[in-house]
């Protein structure tokens, strides 16, 4: 399968990077355009109002990190020779999942690749899993790359004697 265009949604978390980095290699190998997405919330949690948080401050401060976030990204994949561009959306009452799937339809994505915690048992529950939620709402192909905490190291192969 040749694919054209590749999403990777990015958070700064070093999972998200090891999805970069793959989402690089993929898009390398096959020349395709590489999209880089970053969700935002801009809501602030209710216990932040109360404090007496300033909304738009508050906005202000996510959309900078957010782009701060895209902009790192942008430089590692244009490092690494693909055609790369930048997407910063907001959730606006909906999950990062469902933001994610929207978006790499809107743009007409082949294929996306996103780092995953890989959260099991009650953190799983607890948090939830965005890779889960994408790859159950979408028909596009899905590469879930583990996070650097989660990647097994094999030993070394026995030679036979």
């Amino acid at each position: 399968m040749s694919y054209r265009k590749i999403l990777v949604p990015v958070d700064g978390s070093a999972t998200s990077r090891e999805g970069l980095r793959e989402a690089i290699a993929v898009a390398r190998a096959q020349g395709a355009a590489l999209g880089i997405l970053h969700v935002i919330d801009p809501a602030p949690a209710p216990q932040l109002l109360e404090g007496g948080l300033d909304f738009r401050s508050f906005e202000l401060s996510v959309r900078k990190a957010g782009n701060d976030i895209l902009a790192d990204a942008l430089a590692v994949a244009t490092k690494g020779g693909v055609k790369a561009e930048s997407m910063l959306a907001e959730t606006r009452g909906y999950t990062t999942a469902e933001v994610i799937v929207a978006r790499a339809r809107r743009w007409c994505a082949d294929l996306i690749i996103l780092g995953t915690h890989g959260r099991t048992g009650l953190k799983r529950l607890l948090i939830g899993s965005c890779a889960e939620a994408v790859l159950r709402n979408t028909r596009l192909p899905v590469l879930l790359v583990p996070g650097p905490a989660h990647r097994q190291v094999r030993p070394p192969a026995r030679r036979a004697k």
